[in-house]
């Protein structure tokens, strides 16, 4: 796709029904030869839709109307692609977790969990967080300050209750520190508007996060998964899992990382958009609609779920 395409099929696929202010924000921008020339100028993998949105948001920038989206963004050009370049699409979506929570508590408990494009770790928490599905089915400690929803369908294997993690440890090109209130801000601009509900999922989860940060480490996913491997405690079953990030590497390094997995003796799960994982992608016996945007849950390469992009929804498949 070129970058008109991008903020088109965002607008229709993504944005559509769940954004109205970012169907109307990329909808403007895929039709402006001005702010597409500058977007064109930067590097192609900085030309997301969420990225820009993001980055005029976190910079004080207007979202209420095309219009002044725009002559914001370009009068502010300068501090719009600094940001831009400085930082990345790191939605750190804690809801994620209710689509993995049936597959992570029907492995051998403990686990010692390692997440791939980890962001600020915040998935990292699954057993800190409570649960609802289809609003009665109640799962994990009343206590906790994140409660997500889900709506599951077919014959999801839903536990008693939240899997034990007795180790964690996660790996990022650029980690985030949920101490740090600029990086905690820029979680927040990530979250699209009108999704409040989201926005206090983060924040809950920042609070967990902050009262035991992660264990997170910066470099390359093929070494660094290698490393936390060797340092998950003896007697708990290691688990690599990594949700939304593939779609951000090239085809080789997508096969460079399928490789590793295959030679490491650890679980790996996967919740990527559909087709992203050829080998996942071609076991499915089913097709994936099409009217919107949906990932694959695998587990070691075979698919067990179609789920929503924020875990909104849950359809199984099949049991791992």
């Amino acid at each position: 796709m070129n970058t008109q395409q991008r903020y088109q099929e965002f607008s229709a696929r993504e944005a559509r029904g769940h954004s109205t202010t970012y169907a109307e924000l990329t909808e403007g921008v895929a039709t402006d030869r001005d702010l597409l020339a500058l977007i064109d100028l930067l590097p192609q993998p900085k030309r997301q839709p969420n990225l820009l949105l993001a980055a005029v948001r976190f910079l004080g920038g207007p979202v209420n109307g095309y219009p002044a989206f725009r002559t914001w963004a370009i009068d502010h050009w300068p501090q719009v692609r600094a940001t831009i370049l400085e930082r990345r699409t790191q939605t750190n979506e804690p809801g994620r977790c209710a689509c993995l929570l049936p597959v992570l508590a029907g492995l051998p408990q403990p686990l010692a969990l390692i997440e791939v494009g980890a962001s600020a770790g915040l998935c990292l928490y699954p057993d800190r967080y409570r649960y609802v599905y289809n609003g009665r089915t109640r799962i994990g400690s009343d206590t906790s300050p994140v409660t997500l929803t889900c709506d599951a369908q077919g014959d999801v294997p839903l536990p008693e209750a939240p899997p034990e993690v007795v180790w964690r440890g996660g790996i990022d090109l650029n980690p985030l520190d949920v101490r740090d209130r600029e990086d905690v801000r820029w979680l927040e601009s990530l979250v699209w508007p009108e999704q409040d509900r989201r926005l206090r999922m983060l924040q809950g989860a920042v609070e967990v996060a902050a009262a035991e940060p992660p264990l997170l480490v910066r470099g390359d996913l093929n070494e660094a998964v290698r490393e936390l491997l060797a340092q998950a405690p003896a007697g708990a079953t290691p688990v690599v899992f990594h949700s939304a990030v593939l779609a951000y590497l090239s085809s080789t390094e997508r096969e460079a990382f399928t490789e590793t997995m295959r030679g490491e003796h650890a679980h790996w799960i996967s919740n990527e958009a559909a087709g992203v994982l050829p080998s996942v992608q071609q076991r499915l016996a089913r097709p994936v609609p099409q009217d919107r945007l949906t990932f694959v849950l695998a587990m070691d390469e075979k698919p067990v779920a179609l789920t929503g992009p924020h875990g909104q929804w849950l359809e199984w498949l099949n049991g791992p």
